[in-house]
């Protein structure tokens, strides 16, 4: 599985105002054919040529039931690409993955939440994403309110919760809506140390009840404590795949080598 993106913009200093003069000067110039020996280069001049990067390039990485997978790497390695995919954020421009199972996620602090919406609104409309019913949520809600901690806040649009009460309500709703496989990207470094700590015990209760983790971070310690497997990325390539001490012994190295 491979992803590449696109890099290069407009040229920002007369990109849109060249492109409506042109547009303006020769309205026809899209729809019919030039004259002969004239271009369109007036027209595209005032974009700036378009390259591509890969963050990913051929993964082929497996993932067992119950497996708890640490994923760490430099900035730009491709990590939370990969989980962005996993969470089908956004679709790997060659190969392909398959997924077995409920996906739960938090990609980013809220990931998921309306601003405009209450926190009580926002339970709801994450549980019918997972494809849970009304029901069904309503069973996990007082879990859900009582494990985030945000209870006076419920009736409160999140647009005007802290990024802390952000994440722990959105871990919350991650974690107690029974996702069999659950994708998290560096949000436990949000939030005061109390919450971190019931966290990761809540996601060791998960791994022992047999679900699926895969787990970014730059907190090692915590990833040798919670993962079975860990793998290193690197420039968009695996590395590594190992136990996570031997894991974190690589990106170490390659982090020193960096400075």
């Amino acid at each position: 599985m491979s992803k590449k993106y696109a890099i290069g913009s407009v040229n920002h200093y007369r990109g849109m105002h060249a492109f409506l003069e042109n547009l303006v000067r020769a309205p026809l110039a899209w729809i019919s054919p030039r004259e002969k020996g004239s271009d369109r280069s007036n027209l595209s001049s005032s974009y700036l040529p378009v390259s591509s990067i890969w963050a990913l390039r051929e993964l082929n990485l497996k993932v067992d039931d119950g497996e708890v997978l640490g994923i760490i790497g430099p900035n730009g390695a491709g990590k939370s690409v990969l989980l962005k995919i996993l969470a089908r954020v956004t679709k790997p421009t060659e190969g392909f993955i398959e997924i077995h199972g409920r996906v739960g996620s938090m990609l980013e602090v809220g990931t998921g939440f309306h601003p405009e919406l209450t926190g009580r609104e926002n339970i709801f409309v994450n549980g019918a994403i997972l494809g849970m019913t009304r029901s069904q949520i309503r069973r996990k809600f007082d879990e859900i309110v009582t494990f985030s901690g945000v209870e006076k806040f419920l009736e409160t649009p999140v647009k005007h919760y802290s990024s802390g009460m952000r994440m722990r309500l959105a871990f919350s709703v991650a974690v107690q809506l029974e996702p069999e496989i659950l994708l998290i990207d560096e949000v436990l470094s949000v939030g005061d140390e109390a919450f971190r700590d019931k966290s990761q015990r809540k996601l060791v209760e998960l791994s022992r009840e047999g679900r699926t983790i895969l787990f970014v971070s730059h907190d090692m310690e915590t990833l040798e404590r919670l993962c079975d497997r860990a793998i290193v990325l690197d420039r968009g390539r695996i590395v590594k795949d190992s136990r996570p001490e031997k894991a974190i012994e690589l990106y170490r190295s390659i982090k020193n080598m960096e400075v």
